[in-house]
């Protein structure tokens, strides 16, 4: 039970290391230009590129792994990690743009 709580919050660290180390750049370019509605379009489809990559680098992973071709699982299981961290932190994203379009259209003009 322990091991469990200590393997979570290592885990939970590691995850908001890692997302914040992967999109980082990305918020601060996007908020270094004009801020127009473009620039964050732009961003908003390179965060989904680079899930598409790490989901993609994953799957291959895995399939390596079926093959034989690797025998360390410790590579496929961090390469599947990343993975649903990053899609877990687009999906939020996506809910909080979504959130924010309603909020929008229940605006009084």
């Amino acid at each position: 039970m322990i091991e469990s709580n200590v393997t979570a919050a290592v885990l939970d660290k590691l995850n908001t290391n890692y997302m914040d180390s992967l999109f980082q750049e990305k918020v601060t370019k996007t908020q270094e230009e004009s801020g127009s509605f473009s620039a964050l379009l732009d961003s908003a489809v390179k965060m989904i590129n680079g899930t598409n990559t790490l989901a993609n680098q994953a799957d291959a992973a895995q399939i390596d792994f079926a093959l034989g071709n690797v025998k360390n699982t410790h590579d496929v299981s961090t390469k599947q990690t990343k993975a649903l961290t990053a899609l877990q932190y687009t999906v939020a994203v996506k809910n909080k743009v979504i959130e924010a379009y309603k909020e929008i259209l229940n605006m009084q003009i």
